[in-house]
């Protein structure tokens, strides 16, 4: 039974089937583009007002290109905020963008004529999605009993949706295109390649071992948040575990600290517990150090001991984290238990004199103490 007070509005005058072809036409690098950032992506950037301003390519790991933009009315540009980031998080940034819902509905339309007022009722960015992922709008019903409804032509057929219904069809859309990047990322995963990577670790060829596994950070640290990646085998997640701890060194030692902690911190969400988990945090406490951050180094450091990572390997870089922070009985604490656990006098020399020194006569009358028990 139809509805009875139903007012319907021709779509015709809002059209934006072939927007983006249209705009492709006037753009000299809109193919390269398209290619490099992902077709559907550069439309995103368009509808969002991310202006890509340049690309700095890796060819080694696409996801880790670097993409130069700005976000604003062309004519305010001197006033624009450049940006840059990796091609995976600009990607991420434009989905995220782009599913943020304007809280305040617009108020309806009452003539076909008021064509900004149906935009803004339907949504100009999902005006604007519609036509990428083949919709073609062609008319708005509104009526007091079925509410708002969108008559729409789809693979030659007409469907009809609700208004909300089809806003959330298009944002699971646009969803799927950012884990559909991440998949096809992860299919360049190869997890045999940790032992060519190890391989090069062990030669100290640190530029090696990030032109191996230097693509795997931002695709792993989506994949563990989906169904597939939460039924990885332990296996899987402790080779997963260690060839990021084997980039992460490789990291430091190449002066990026930064992101060594970020590729940690992503390696030990998949080592979880045990070993593994162990030398990850030992490894991330060593990287806070040498980026003259000891008071955040001492919690990962103790972590990698509570997983049972080696009191010889961790108690040294544990005293000298404590040490930084003038902590003197905890570290002489630690640099005991180093000493107990089989690591020499000589290794450790300068850090016992810096805290026998601190500590003074202190240490002395304890010494003596424990001497005559």
């Amino acid at each position: 039974m139809n509805d009875p007070k139903q007012r319907e509005f021709d779509l015709d005058a809002v059209s934006t089937d072939g927007w983006f072809e249209r705009i492709g036409e006037g753009i000299g690098s809109f193919q390269a583009l398209c290619e490099i950032v992902g077709e559907r992506f550069f439309a995103f950037s368009i509808i969002v007002g991310a202006r890509i301003t340049a690309l700095t390519v890796d060819r080694r790991s696409p996801d880790q290109s670097l993409v130069d933009f700005v976000t604003g009315a062309r004519d305010s540009e001197d006033a624009l905020e450049p940006q840059r980031l990796t091609l995976a998080d600009f990607r991420r940034r434009l989905v995220g963008a782009l599913l943020v819902e304007d809280e305040r509905r617009a108020p309806e339309p009452t003539r076909e004529q008021d064509v900004e007022v149906i935009q803004l009722y339907i949504g100009v960015r999902y005006l604007l999605l519609a036509p990428l992922y083949g919709y073609s709008l062609r008319k708005l019903r509104l009526g007091e009993r079925d509410g708002a409804q969108l008559v729409v032509a789809y693979d030659a057929a007409e469907e009809v949706y609700e208004l909300d219904a089809f806003r959330a069809r298009i944002r699971a859309h646009v969803r799927e295109e950012i884990e559909r990047a991440a998949t096809g990322s992860r299919s360049a995963i190869d997890l045999s390649s940790v032992a060519e990577a190890e391989a090069a670790a062990q030669r100290d060829d640190w530029e090696k071992v990030v032109q191996v596994l230097g693509s795997w950070p931002a695709p792993l640290a989506i994949f563990l948040r989906t169904p597939e990646g939460q039924l990885l085998t332990p296996d899987a997640r402790d080779l997963i575990a260690k060839g990021l701890g084997l980039l992460g060194s490789a990291c430091v030692h190449m002066g990026e600290v930064e992101q060594a902690e970020e590729v940690f911190r992503i390696g030990i969400q998949y080592a979880q517990d045990g070993l593994g988990a162990a030398q990850l945090f030992w490894r991330l406490g060593e990287a806070l150090l040498q980026s003259e951050r000891p008071g955040e180094a001492i919690a990962p450091l103790r972590r990698a001991l509570a997983f049972g990572g080696a009191p010889a390997e961790v108690m040294p870089s544990l005293a000298r984290a404590f040490m930084r922070r003038k902590k003197w009985v905890a570290a002489y604490a630690c640099l005991r238990s180093a000493l107990e656990a089989g690591v020499g006098e000589r290794e450790l020399a300068d850090e016992l004199q810096a805290t026998e020194g601190a500590l003074g006569i202190a240490l002395t009358a304890w010494k003596a103490r424990m001497a005559s028990h």
